[in-house]
């Protein structure tokens, strides 16, 4: 079983805000499946479980808000014995334009909270990410900028990201990294 967990904050409040790119893409990619997310109080996330004819995913979405993702994503770890390396992380990255997206084998949190706690809880750096553009950031804060909601414009933009993002998924888990970063990145 593979895990995809998608970093966002819980709530209609933040639905559509550039924090929750991740959330976003995990979304998308059950409702063109037909999926039912379900709440799980003890691991922390909303889940539901995508099989293909070669591999089974579980797709989460946190519940602890950003900067506690690491909490859920290392209860779901434990509680279905998921190997650090069939985990996948998705999340927005203010360093990279819109529309892009970036697979990226391990690493810093660059400033992200949500996957600081990821790494702090997963006590590795060695997690695979799948990083969703939202920038150029403005002259204003970035805790202020990624709150913001995407306007119509850059929802439309976002939507070709996830797209591809969703068919690269797949082709990382069955090709490996250093392939999805060649024809991804």
């Amino acid at each position: 079983m593979k895990l995809v967990a998608g970093l966002g904050n819980i709530g209609d409040k933040y639905m559509f805000t550039r924090h929750n790119a991740g959330f976003m893409l995990v979304d998308s990619i059950a409702l063109n499946s037909n999926l039912n997310f379900r709440e799980n109080s003890r691991l922390k996330c909303i889940m539901t479980n995508l099989r293909t004819p070669y591999e089974d995913y579980l797709l989460i979405k946190p519940t602890t808000y950003m900067n506690l993702s690491g909490e859920a994503v290392r209860a779901v770890m434990d509680y279905y014995k998921i190997a650090i390396e069939d985990i996948l992380i998705v999340y927005d990255d203010l360093s990279l334009e819109l529309g892009r997206i970036r697979f990226r084998a391990n690493g810093s949190d660059g400033g992200h909270n949500g996957i600081k706690s990821v790494i702090q809880h997963l006590g590795t750096k060695d997690v695979a990410r799948l990083k969703i553009g939202i920038g150029p950031q403005p002259n204003i804060p970035s805790e202020v900028f990624v709150l913001q909601n995407f306007s119509k414009e850059e929802l439309d933009n976002l939507k070709g990201a996830l797209t591809k993002a969703k068919e690269g998924i797949g082709y990382y888990f069955k090709e490996g990294m250093a392939a999805a970063q060649n024809k991804y990145n």
